[in-house]
């Protein structure tokens, strides 16, 4: 009975904001009504890039049926369900005859131990870049007593921050899940975009635990969990944490059940049977709760600054005044601001120069000396496998300290901003953000082409071009 009665009260809520052109606010609605219909329950695993979230979820249904890769990311999410035989379908969003407007290919003609590979074609970042198939998502299906009971599991790629794309993707995706699970390895406590993403999705989906992952690698997981706890605490979130190591648990299901214990798995499928699954309905209905106020919530907030204007009239003269007391104010700031804009404009100027000239001169010097050892060397079809790995790892090690010499400069450089805010200490400089870039990961491996001969010609030909003296004589010809 009670499903009908929050459907009921979605619906009003629907009739009753529809008048103010909120879409935003309607989207929001309608996707708890469709949570409210479906029977399953969905959990949304949730994280930054590499925490091991696609290794947490093959170890909780003891099956590979996300791709999991050192050096590769998932770019697509994934819904795994249950299914009396395994079964993968494509969805895109847009056309088709789908009442939810989308588009399925499904394929069930394939062995489980399999799946984890033709999955990885379409999620993972190497192998669709950029989601190049044009994928919603992928739905998994597999025979496992844990998706029974209507249990579905979502992968999401790392969201890097709320800034990024899949940050965002994650973040409309959080209304129509039941539960989150936030993943984060203990090679560290938390940090900022993780507990700030953290705050954000509780307010869209107050159901959120908090999971450890990797306690196998790191032996100091225990203080890391113990820090992670007293943030929790710190920011009033009242999550749970659940240690675990997806590597202990794969050993118990490849037949170690001794170990299973200690891979702390246990503690997560007992929450997600007794507080998930056993409380779906309950979950449903502060979920659709939670919705419902937080709409009429933002409404209300309008309607009553509308109304306090039209009962108080000096009130709203007053906040005219303050109003234009700021603008003065912001006015007489910008003002005096032509010293400190001078020195980041500046400032900036130089960076950009300084910085692309130390890079400049890293690269010329691993060029210098990879000439030096192809002339030294002979020919380098022969010894192209060693002098690539060489040649990346100058490069990243170049790229590395010109990296951290532009930060060192720009907190230099913000500090000197600073000092030109004495006569107002109450303004705000924004944060620089000095998280580590992916840049040099997405260089692409150096490759010779087969087809390219190198002959003797060849090789006279290239330092012809290269020298002075080539210069010269092909001057001298011209």
């Amino acid at each position: 009975m009670e499903r009908p009665l929050t459907v009921k009260a979605i619906d009003l809520a629907l009739s009753t904001i529809s008048r103010y052109g909120r879409a935003d606010l309607e989207d929001r609605l309608r996707q708890a009504r469709a949570r409210l219909l479906d029977d399953h329950v969905r959990v949304l695993v949730v994280g930054e890039f590499k925490q091991g979230k696609s290794m947490l979820v093959n170890a909780l249904l003891s099956a590979p049926v996300c791709p999991v890769f050192d050096d590769v990311a998932t770019s697509v999410s994934t819904v795994v369900g249950f299914a009396e035989q395994p079964e993968l379908t494509l969805v895109r969003p847009g056309g088709g005859d789908d009442p939810a407007g989308e588009h399925r290919t499904r394929r069930t003609d394939i062995a489980l131990p399999e799946l984890s590979e033709v999955v990885a074609g379409y999620v993972t970042e190497a192998k669709n870049p950029q989601n190049a198939h044009g994928l919603s998502h992928v739905e998994i299906g597999i025979p496992r007593n844990i998706l029974r009971a209507g249990l579905q599991v979502v992968d999401t790629p790392g969201v890097g921050g709320l800034t990024s794309v899949h940050g965002a993707a994650t973040m409309a995706a959080l209304p129509s899940a039941d539960a989150v699970l936030l993943v984060s390895d203990a090679s560290q406590e938390y940090t900022a975009p993780e507990l700030e993403f953290l705050r954000a999705a509780i307010r869209l989906c107050p159901n959120v635990a908090c999971i450890l992952t990797k306690t196998d690698m790191y032996p100091e997981w225990r203080r890391i969990a113990e820090l992670d706890r007293r943030h929790l605490a710190d920011a009033g979130i009242a999550a749970e944490l659940i240690a675990v190591s997806s590597a202990v648990r794969w050993q118990a299901v490849l037949g170690d059940e001794s170990v299973n214990e200690e891979s702390g798995f246990p503690r997560l499928e007992a929450y997600l049977a007794e507080r998930v699954l056993g409380q779906a309905d309950l979950l449903s209905r502060r979920s659709t709760v939670h919705d419902v106020i937080a709409v009429t919530d933002q409404l209300c907030d309008g309607l009553r600054s509308e109304e306090a204007s039209h009962r108080d009239p000096e009130g709203v003269q007053e906040l005219i005044r303050t109003l234009r007391r700021s603008q003065e104010r912001a006015a007489a700031l910008k003002e005096r601001s032509a010293r400190w804009q001078l020195t980041l404009n500046d400032g900036v100027a130089d960076l950009n120069t300084d910085v692309e000239h130390d890079l400049r001169d890293r690269m010329r010097e691993i060029t210098r000396l990879a000439e030096e050892e192809v002339d030294d060397g002979g020919d380098p079809t022969k010894t192209w496998d060693q002098l690539s790995g060489w040649i990346e790892q100058q490069v990243a090690s170049a790229a590395s300290t010109n990296y951290l010499w532009a930060t060192q400069r720009a907190r230099w450089l913000a500090q000197q901003v600073a000092t030109h805010f004495a006569e107002d200490r109450e303004a705000a400089l924004p944060a620089l953000r000095t998280e580590a870039s992916a840049a040099v990961g997405a260089a692409r491996e150096m490759r010779v082409r087969e087809t390219e001969p190198w002959n003797l010609g060849q090789q006279a030909l290239a330092g012809l071009r290269g020298g002075y003296i080539g210069v010269l004589m092909f001057g001298l010809i011209g």
